[in-house]
């Protein structure tokens, strides 16, 4: 058998769930994304020795349909303080989809080779609050 190389990037929305949590109901959430990025780091541990690298992408709210949709706009206008919920440290309120491509673009390229087993979040400082 030939030798097993390769690289494998998880892209959650574990931004969310990681270092600001504001709800109880948000407490599942967290606990899921915790879980993801656990089993990543079990998997970077058991296939590095094969030359695997697997890591995790953590993007914060995108845009895509997902967060921009006529529900999600009533939400907020029903509850204002949702705003601030979702607040980012940089001023914008989303990123996009290019942003998260980048970082999984560069964790699978040659100069990303020794990047094993990390988190990294495309957050625009929404963590760091």
């Amino acid at each position: 058998m030939g030798e097993l190389t390769g690289k494998v990037a998880v892209v959650t929305g574990a931004a969310r769930g990681q270092g600001r949590c504001h709800a109880v109901a948000l407490a599942s959430e967290g606990a899921s994304k915790h879980g993801v990025v656990g089993l990543m780091r079990s998997a970077a541990n058991a296939h590095a020795q094969h030359n695997v690298r697997v890591n995790t992408v953590h993007p914060t709210t995108t845009l895509t349909p997902m967060a921009v949709n006529d529900h999600m706009s009533q939400v907020f206008m029903e509850h204002p303080t949702a705003v601030k919920l979702a607040a980012h440290l940089l001023p914008v309120p989303f990123v996009e989809t290019q942003d998260i491509t980048n970082a999984v673009v560069w964790l699978a390229r040659e100069e990303a080779r020794y990047v094993i087993g990390v988190a990294p979040r495309v957050d625009a400082g929404f963590t760091a609050l």
